[in-house]
């Protein structure tokens, strides 16, 4: 009971904060503006290439890149993907189990779509192939194939994606299998939210407990932005009688009302989420993802309106204040497994772009 007051009490407050910041700030939510924006932000980060163009990187930042496309119908940047696909000679990275190097694909299935070109697809197949027919080494920490939170976000939307595309239900399946191993070796049900993986955990037999300054459990804003973007991008593929759509749903309900009741009041996360206090500044990858979670919840009504409208639009605000004027994403957390303090406003990465993204292609269509 008084965790659900708490949220409550934290939902109302996200509400009076966010009808007092959407004032004098009408313009960044116009059409115009948000494409103007993320045409920006694109084009700087096609300037600035970091990654080899299969890591898993730049398949967060491809993800948001086509999001991009579809929001702004910008030849540039179709042109942009279809030449990073063929310098990857369309195909994943070279470790076979790893999901990092299939998030690439996701871009792609997507541009596959459009052409209806094999080529684009055709190695993913055959990487898939050998992936089923080959068991994954479990080592360490290694308890299950997807043994980190990041993993949910990089292969759940390529296989199903790929599923979909060919109509074959194996893939939904293996996609199904995998997820259910890590749901359950990495929520946390009391917190409803993912441990990055079991060296976060408590009381996990034989590995040293990890906790913030506060004492808490340590829950990483992008690790759980991670899972929420890739839960959208599982559920926008499955059919509405899928036989297993029940249980993403449910977790993407879970996780969005705890990360609702968890923003701050300038609109955004905290690198840690549980330890606000101890990383002051908004951080742009977590809080990213969760502008375009929450805002794909609302307008597919997964979501109550009233509820999540006000955290969405604080959110955007909030994201728009760390874009520097050469369009450039800052505030980003470098790479890491865990909350980090070494960013400020010059600090940028590909995924950081790709999250911003994502999310003003759901802020733009809210009603």
């Amino acid at each position: 009971m008084k965790k659900l007051i708490s949220v409550t009490l934290a939902f109302l407050l996200v509400s009076g904060f966010a009808v007092a910041q959407k004032k004098g700030n009408e313009k960044i939510f116009r059409d115009p503006y948000i494409k103007k924006v993320m045409k920006k932000a694109a084009e700087w980060q096609l300037e600035h290439p970091k990654h080899k163009l299969y890591d898993w990187t730049n398949g967060a930042f491809y993800a948001g890149l086509f999001a991009a496309y579809e929001t702004t119908g910008s030849k540039k940047i179709y042109q942009a993907m279809y030449k990073m696909g063929e310098e990857n000679s369309w195909k994943p990275g070279p470790r076979l189990h790893h999901a990092d190097d299939h998030a690439i694909c996701q871009t792609y299935i997507d541009l596959y779509r459009i052409t209806k070109d094999r080529k684009m697809i055709n190695p993913f197949i055959e990487t898939m192939d050998k992936f089923i027919a080959t068991p994954f080494p479990v080592k360490d920490i290694q308890k299950v194939t997807w043994w980190w939170c990041d993993a949910l976000f990089m292969a759940p939307p390529a296989y199903v994606k790929l599923g979909i595309t060919l109509n074959d239900p194996k893939y939904l399946e293996l996609n199904d299998k995998l997820f259910k191993e890590c749901y359950d070796l990495l929520y946390n049900k009391e917190e409803q939210l993912y441990a990055r993986d079991i060296r976060y955990k408590w009381n996990e037999p034989g590995i040293e407990t990890l906790k913030e300054a506060n004492g808490k459990k340590i829950f990483w804003s992008r690790g759980n932005g991670w899972v929420m973007g890739g839960l959208v991008k599982v559920l926008k593929e499955l059919p509405a009688d899928y036989k297993n759509r029940d249980f993403y749903v449910r977790n993407f309900r879970e996780m969005a009302a705890r990360v609702a009741s968890l923003q701050q009041a300038d609109g955004l996360w905290r690198a840690s989420l549980l330890d606000p206090d101890s990383y002051p500044g908004g951080e742009a990858s977590g809080s990213g993802f969760f502008c375009y979670a929450l805002a794909w919840g609302v307008n597919t009504g997964l979501l109550d309106k009233e509820t999540y409208l006000p955290v969405v639009e604080k959110a955007w605000v909030g994201l728009n204040s760390l874009i520097q004027p050469d369009g450039r994403v800052g505030w980003t957390q470098p790479i890491g497994a865990d909350p980090r303090k070494n960013f400020s406003g010059e600090s940028w990465e590909v995924y950081g772009t790709g999250a911003f993204l994502l999310a003003g292609s759901e802020v733009i269509k809210l009603k």
